[in-house]
């Protein structure tokens, strides 16, 4: 059998809602569908092994994998996970047996033996932005899905990991809360899209970014009246860079070492 000789690569894009994989080349074309599959509740680590695992074996042959984990991830170990620790998903009660298996646990290491294959594991926003940074500048991503997740790079290295998500941003109300799946859900589109501004406008006299992208299943859904409001500097990708990420990521920690 021909084996590429680049590596072929696993990326997987977990989410709240839903785990979707796909094999890619190095040059980061598709090798076949994408496959997703609902997110399994109550989702241990060893659980989440296995359905990434049983993702693989639909899939062709790959020679590493990446993916993407939403949390606070460092160096490929969970210091916490806000929706894998509950009973049935986003917005259900937290067990504290999840929250124990999960705290400390090394994702990294558990995928690398559960696949056979070397694995990289980051934020799920991290692998995201991996596929669309241009590595000029200062550029930040924000996905929009479950909640919100965001990532940061100067000049194509990625900085260390924050959690803005649980930070306040209004009446104490989390940006996770503020602009997640449940608000947009409830508010509509627009109004939903008013909430994206805000929270934009917000951040940018902290970070004074080069580019900001915006990212995820719901950037789609940010309506034309509000982004033209954002700017050129504003600019949102397709959420299939949350698997093409998955071959960039490799070369951004060799970017960083």
């Amino acid at each position: 059998m021909h084996r590429p000789s680049e590596p072929y690569t696993l990326a997987v894009d977990c989410g709240g809602s839903g785990i979707k994989a796909s094999v890619l080349d190095a040059a980061g074309t598709l090798h076949a569908p994408a496959v997703r599959v609902p997110t399994p509740y109550p989702l241990p680590p060893q659980r989440l092994a296995d359905t990434i695992a049983d993702i693989a074996a639909r899939l062709p042959g790959a020679q590493r994998a990446t993916v993407g984990v939403p949390g606070m991830i460092r160096h490929g170990v969970v210091v916490a996970t806000p929706h894998y620790v509950t009973r049935s998903g986003p917005r259900s009660a937290v067990v504290p047996e999840l929250r124990t298996a999960w705290a400390g646990c090394d994702v990294q290491a558990l995928l690398t033996a559960r696949l056979g294959m070397p694995t990289l594991v980051l934020n799920d926003a991290e692998v995201h932005g991996a596929g669309v940074v241009s590595g000029t500048g200062l550029e930040l991503v924000l996905t929009f899905g479950t909640g919100l997740g965001a990532a940061l790079f100067d000049g194509g290295r990625l900085a260390p990991h924050l959690e803005l998500s649980h930070a306040p941003v209004r009446w104490g109300t989390t940006y996770d809360a503020y602009v997640g799946e449940h608000e947009r859900a409830r508010l509509g589109d627009a109004l939903w899209s008013r909430r994206v501004r805000t929270v934009v406008e917000g951040l940018r006299p902290v970070f004074h970014w080069d580019r900001l992208y915006l990212g995820g299943g719901n950037s789609r859904r940010v309506s034309p009246p509000t982004l033209e409001r954002l700017g050129d500097d504003v600019v949102v990708v397709p959420n299939q860079a949350g698997i093409v990420g998955g071959v960039r990521a490799w070369d951004l920690r060799t970017h960083d070492a």
